[in-house]
């Protein structure tokens, strides 16, 4: 299965692109649709996203973002249960700013995982890229919290990781992905206008 997904599909921009980056382009797309419109089934479609980008990242040295992948599986169960009866009651949650505390608690963490992890890439693998695998895996971190806690700013996180992504995997050669992820930026837009007018409407 691994060989199979790691073959030729078709061919980018004269760069040979393997079964795992179409088919993780097309359920990223489907997964970030369903997310920007709040609908639960973003979480186990993203599961199967995650998965099959594990295969594409590692196969061309992007080892932070590949072991992400493992951390993002978790996250994707945690999502879907706290979507479902994270809220008050054990209800499903509802979309909330973030607060100032939950700010400085990101900030923290941001630093920390960045540093950390440009640290291990840099020495300890030969990835040709440490700092900024290091900061988009930090960044990615931090948005899919925010988005399994149904903060708005979520949104913002991802727009500032994905600004980093599109030109990252461009300089690696996926450039289906990197279309994948402008493709992202857009929908990340159009969640944060969704996600905020949600905000709105929740009664005081």
């Amino acid at each position: 299965m691994i060989d199979w997904l790691n073959s030729p599909a078709v061919v980018t921009f004269g760069v040979p692109t393997s079964w795992a980056e179409v088919l993780g382009f097309i359920t990223g797309l489907v997964n970030v649709g369903l997310l920007v419109r709040r609908h639960i089934l973003n979480w186990p479609l993203g599961i199967l996203n995650v998965l099959l980008l594990m295969v594409v990242f590692w196969s061309v040295g992007l080892y932070a973002d590949a072991s992400l992948q493992i951390v993002y599986v978790i996250l994707g169960f945690y999502g879907w249960w706290a979507w479902l009866y994270g809220g008050q009651d054990r209800s499903r949650l509802v979309v909330r700013t973030t607060t100032r505390r939950e700010w400085l608690g990101l900030a923290v963490a941001g630093v920390v995982l960045t540093a950390g992890l440009w640290l291990f890439l840099d020495r300890l693998t030969g990835s040709t890229v440490p700092l900024a695998d290091a900061l988009t895996t930090a960044l990615s971190l931090l948005a899919t919290y925010g988005q399994t806690r149904k903060l708005v700013e979520n949104w913002w996180i991802w727009i500032a990781a994905d600004l980093i992504y599109i030109p990252l995997y461009a300089y690696k050669g996926l450039w289906l992905t990197a279309i994948l992820y402008v493709a992202f930026l857009t929908l990340c837009v159009l969640g944060l206008r969704s996600w905020r007018s949600a905000v709105a409407r929740v009664p005081a």
